[in-house]
């Protein structure tokens, strides 16, 4: 009976940080997990977390080691800001999901924006037209990189039909 009420309490918890959503089955995105985040992501069975986060972010901080010791595997995809939401970063995205398969993951950058930027590539890619790849973005996170997602979706647009000027 106290396992049971240990694994509730584990499933019910609130994480510490930002949306704590799960936009997708066994996707989870939100912001930087503290360290009592992790053990209870792990304890809830996510096996993976996709880290956005360059290492300039994380000064005196060790991710990597933090996710290894709840026994889960860490994948780090650094986007430093705007100029890293391409459409080479969602494939490479979209690669770390693939070799996950359906297996959990935590998805995270500072805020979810990121990870949200590049579903939204990421949706484009796999042919979503702009508006439904916009709001696949904003699902996982976007808010002020939506702008940029759309110049990058324009961008594409324009070497596609090789129009000019664009």
């Amino acid at each position: 009976m106290k396992m049971w009420m240990a694994l509730l309490v584990v499933l019910v918890a609130p994480l510490s940080w930002g949306a704590n959503e799960m936009p997708a089955e066994n996707r989870y995105v939100g912001s930087q997990p503290s360290a009592a985040d992790l053990q209870r992501l792990a304890a809830s069975g996510v096996r993976h977390v996709i880290n956005l986060r360059p290492a300039a972010e994380q000064a005196g901080y060790d991710e990597s080691a933090a996710v290894t010791a709840e026994g889960m595997q860490y994948h780090n995809l650094p986007v430093a800001g705007a100029a890293d939401i391409s459409f080479a970063n969602a494939q490479a995205l979209d690669a770390l999901l693939t070799d996950i398969g359906d297996e959990p993951v935590l998805l995270h950058c500072a805020s979810g924006n990121r990870v949200g930027a590049l579903m939204a590539l990421r949706a484009a890619m796999q042919g979503q037209d702009e508006e439904s790849a916009i709001a696949e973005g904003r699902r996982w996170g976007m808010t002020r990189l939506e702008p940029v997602v759309r110049q990058r979706l324009q961008e594409q647009d324009c070497l596609i039909a090789m129009e000019s000027p664009c």
